[in-house]
This record gives C-alpha cells, structure tokens and sequence, in this order.
C-alpha cells in the first residue's frame, strides 16, 4: 500500500463521529423493526382468513404446509415492503443532509414516511391476498387452500412458488407507486448528494 493510502486511512480514522448520522441509522433500524413486527402481524392474520385456519394451533400440530405457506407469506410481504422502507429512509437522508433542517420538517416527513409504509403494507397484503385467489382459480379441481390445510406439502410448495413470483413481479410497480407518496426534499441547484 503506498503512503499516500496508508495516510488517508489514518485521517479517516481521526474523523469525528458524525452523530446525526448514527441517530438516523437507529431511527431506520426502530422502524424497520416496527414495520417487521406489523408486516408479520398483518400477514398472519390475512393469510389465516384466506386459508380459513388459525397458524398458532396449525404450527402446534405440526402442519408444515401450512408453516411452509405462513413462512413464504412473511418472506413475500418482506419483498414487497422493503423498497418502501428504502425509500423512507433515502427521503430522511436527505432532509437530514441538507440543511436548514427544522424539527417540524423532519416530524413531517416521518409522519408521511409511515402513512406510506402503513400503505405499503396495506397494499402488500393485498397483493399477496389477491395472489391466493389467483392460484385457487388457476387450478380448478383441487382446493389447494384445503389441500394445505390438510398437510400436503406439494399443493404448500407450489402456492409458496406462487406467492414469491407475485412478490418478486409486483414489487417494482408497487415501489414506483408509493415513491409518488414520498416528498423527497429540494436539493438546491447544482448539489447531488448520495443517501447514507
């Protein structure tokens, strides 16, 4: 390593602590939790009206189809929220960075940063809801939700397929969607400064 490299490591070692930007790292980490701990709420109990069974006593049975259709509900809902996530944290970066930044403007702009994660959420559920439905109708002769209900594990994998495909195709038109929620703040003229 030449001298040059090795004295550029040595100063970014002796620079402060930037603490607004460690505050903000812990606001997105609380509200990546809340946003999990109401994804996986939300999740559970559609999808437990959608199959018309109760998870908890289903996983205390042993019903891995179920378990295995429960699991992939939650790892969809995941990727259909994250880009919201995404996008709320990259708006709060921004305001954060470039100042003046007011209290009221940052209060503001997490208010509207949950009301659309809430819809994000929302519409999620929806998606993979809708998904459900979908997959039912497109198999006729098989009740693939009483099928799953029953333990049969090929009829919970292939919704379990299906519920990953309509995540992973949906994900980006929902993104696009709800990013037209996000007041991202105005950078003046000629700046451009890259989220943490």
């Amino acid at each position: 390593m030449s001298r040059g490299g090795a004295g550029d490591f040595r100063y970014s070692l002796q620079r402060p602590m930037d603490l607004t930007l460690f505050v903000v790292g812990l606001m997105k980490v609380v509200l990546g939790g809340l946003v999990a701990a109401l994804g996986i709420g939300l999740s559970m109990r559609g999808l437990s009206r959608l199959l018309d069974s109760h998870p908890v006593e289903e996983l205390r049975q042993g019903n891995v189809a179920s378990g295995l259709v429960h699991a992939t509900s939650l790892v969809s809902l995941g990727l259909l929220v994250q880009h919201a996530l995404k996008a709320t944290g990259d708006a709060v970066d921004l305001a954060v960075q470039n100042p003046p930044v007011s209290a009221i403007s940052v209060l503001q702009l997490l208010g509207l940063a949950l009301v659309h994660v809430a819809l994000s959420l929302a519409v999620g559920v929806a998606v993979l809801a809708l998904g459900v439905r979908l997959f039912d109708k497109m198999t006729p002769g098989i009740e693939e939700l009483a099928e799953v209900r029953k333990g049969n594990i090929a009829a919970a994998l292939l919704l379990c397929a299906f519920l990953l495909v309509i995540a992973l195709l949906t994900a980006p038109g929902l993104q696009a969607a709800l990013n037209g929620l996000i007041p991202f703040p105005q950078l003046p003229t000629g700046v451009l400064r890259a989220p943490a």
